[in-house]
């Protein structure tokens, strides 16, 4: 997968989740919760634009570091909302594999680019 095509799906996951914080009840939790979700499941996708324009191979990497964690907090959320039955679980189920294989791709490039930058 190119970064171009990494970008254009970081982007439509963005959006896939601010459609999703637009179905959540209109609570105190709703909006709690639909606050941090669409900040961590928003914020993946510009910090992988930073990290493709980073300076060199350890900012690169510090970028998408971050890039991790908040794909990591935004799963954390879609378990909550799940387990908590805001949206109906299996109306989550395509939005959490997405996170998943997400997740998997940054955590690889990462191994990898940690490795090739070992040994340089």
């Amino acid at each position: 997968m190119t970064s171009d095509e990494l970008k254009q799906r970081f982007r439509k996951f963005s959006c896939r989740i601010i459609k999703m914080v637009d179905k959540l009840p209109n609570t105190i939790s709703g909006k709690a919760i639909g606050a941090q979700i669409v900040r961590s499941g928003t914020s993946p996708g510009a910090n992988y634009r930073a990290a493709c324009r980073a300076k060199s191979d350890k900012d690169f990497i510090n970028k998408l570091k971050i890039v991790e964690e908040e794909l990591d907090e935004t799963e954390y959320w879609i378990e909550v909302i799940s387990d908590a039955e805001l949206i109906k679980p299996e109306l989550l189920l395509e939005l959490k594999k997405e996170t998943k294989e997400l997740l998997a791709i940054i955590t690889q490039s990462l191994i990898t680019k940690k490795n090739n930058l070992n040994q340089s």
